[in-house]
């Protein structure tokens, strides 16, 4: 069976999706109504701009998504997805490509979290960690046993989750992580603490959002971050959506249900390689391309 996995935030790079653009009719018409949506030239950015620029929080978010979907769009009738799952931002691209939101709907609300996150981020100072060569049991414990909030935010594949919370916190969490045997435990460079309860006012406020939104059931199953499991009922995504910003991303969990229900092939559509190589350590029988 096709899976097709769909990359988050940190997957950009200056010059994503010129080729596209410059290519396709198709990606042209679909990149320009971006703009107009956005109200900015985010091609501009994506094309020509610094890595600076690519980084501001209603850049990112968007910017990688475009390339996801519009990729997607440009595949024509070789697209027949399966089953699909993303990586945190990369559910709303997924969930485009297999029809559960259309293109500008998906685009506005990726638009609207990246905003929402970024409020959410002022509030509190706050960071995430990634932490490797622990079993992700062990990393739970010391996370419970700090105080201040910390949690597990992203289980990657194993030996390497991310951990996410109130900036103090997570720092005494990677002292005990190292003393607790972890290869490395270290600061990510980033805007604040996602998928933990500290993302709780930009949960709400893309609530509103998305219950505003029309979702489908899709032409095929999304394995979401929340569940780790086959989702094909609109009102369901829709529930789990909104608990994805304050829930973990069960990435490893995920590829694990998306293997034993039948995946042969994970195509990973968007920029970067991230997502093949963390597939791969989860299964080293995994077969990965990119689209």
């Amino acid at each position: 069976m096709k899976a097709y996995v769909f990359p988050g935030q940190g997957a950009q790079f200056t010059g994503m999706g010129k080729d596209l653009y410059e290519n396709s009719p198709l990606a042209k018409e679909l990149f320009e109504k971006a703009n107009e949506i956005l109200g900015f030239r985010i091609t501009d950015i994506m094309f020509e701009g610094t890595a600076e620029e690519l980084k501001e929080t209603k850049v990112t978010q968007p910017a990688v998504f475009l390339h996801s979907v519009i990729l997607a769009k440009t595949l024509g009738e070789d697209f027949k997805p399966e089953m699909v799952a993303g990586h945190s931002l990369g559910e709303f691209s997924a969930l485009v490509a297999n029809g559960a939101l259309s293109f500008e709907d998906g685009l506005q609300l990726v638009s609207k979290r990246a905003l929402a996150m970024q409020k959410a981020c002022e509030i509190k100072p706050s960071t995430m960690a990634a932490v490797l060569g622990l079993a992700d049991n062990i990393v739970e414990e010391v996370c419970a046993s700090i105080d201040g909030i910390v949690v597990a935010a992203n289980y990657n594949c194993p030996g390497q989750l991310v951990i996410s919370g109130e900036t103090s916190a997570v720092e005494k969490a990677c002292e005990a992580m190292k003393a607790a045997g972890a290869k490395r435990a270290l600061l990510l460079p980033v805007g604040g603490a996602f998928h933990s309860p500290m993302m709780e006012p930009a949960r709400e406020e893309l609530a509103a959002a998305i219950e505003a939104t029309t979702f489908s059931n899709p032409i095929c199953p999304v394995y979401q971050n929340v569940t780790a499991s086959a989702v094909s009922d609109a009102d369901e995504i829709k529930k789990n959506l909104i608990i994805q910003l304050t829930a973990p991303v069960k990435w490893t969990q995920s590829v694990q249900q998306m293997i034993k229900d039948g995946a042969t092939l994970f195509t990973e559509v968007g920029p970067g390689k991230v997502l093949a190589g963390l597939i791969g350590k989860i299964d080293k029988e995994a077969v990965t391309a990119n689209a």
